[in-house]
């Protein structure tokens, strides 16, 4: 009887420091290595390029259970058009309103994962107050020791396309095209 009972408590132990092991872990978005950036046609002449300089947020994975999340919040005021001027005029009423909408979100809904990598993440953009399901693909991920932080790190590239005037922001299309695509590089580190 001495031994069932040693059986079962050494079970549960490893059921338990299993369970630990396989845990979820949580990333915290790294800032300096996180870019959204947007991208769209300028009367058919050129594509053009903007990103934003101040993200941040938390990432939730679990490579065992292949599950995970996404919490991003993006400052919508460090927008870098690359021109200053057109900086403040994309912040105004017509676009972002920045005055009243100083920041977008991503959350995720699902993490769909191939393999032991995430290949789409679905959730919920809000954007100028107006919030749409939205899905990103994955176009590359890493998990790994960072090599100079010592910490677990996670990386990843993915994109997706909305549309501007879904987000009452609207003007000028469609000359200036409705259609955004939006890339996000992201790193996070283990906290």
């Amino acid at each position: 009887m001495k031994s069932i009972k040693s059986l079962l408590a050494a079970g549960v132990f490893t059921a338990l420091a299993s369970s630990a092991i396989a845990a979820p872990a949580t990333y915290g978005v790294d800032g300096t290595h996180t870019f959204p950036r947007f991208s769209y046609s300028h009367f058919g002449y050129s594509t053009q390029l903007s990103s934003f300089k101040h993200t941040s947020g938390n990432v939730v994975f679990d490579a065992e259970a292949k599950t995970g999340s996404v919490d991003i919040t993006i400052d919508m005021k460090s927008v870098n058009t690359g021109f200053e001027v057109f900086d403040g005029h994309i912040q105004g009423e017509d676009f972002f309103d920045t005055a009243k909408y100083p920041t977008a979100t991503f959350k995720s809904t699902k993490v769909v994962f191939e393999g032991d990598k995430p290949k789409s993440i679905e959730g919920n953009l809000t954007l100028k107050g107006v919030t749409k399901p939205v899905t990103l693909t994955v176009t590359s991920f890493q998990a790994m020791p960072h090599p100079m932080m010592k910490k677990p790190a996670i990386g990843a590239n993915a994109f997706t396309v909305v549309k501007r005037s879904e987000f009452n922001a609207g003007k000028y299309a469609p000359y200036v095209g409705d259609d955004v695509r939006i890339d996000i590089a992201l790193e996070a580190i283990a906290q």
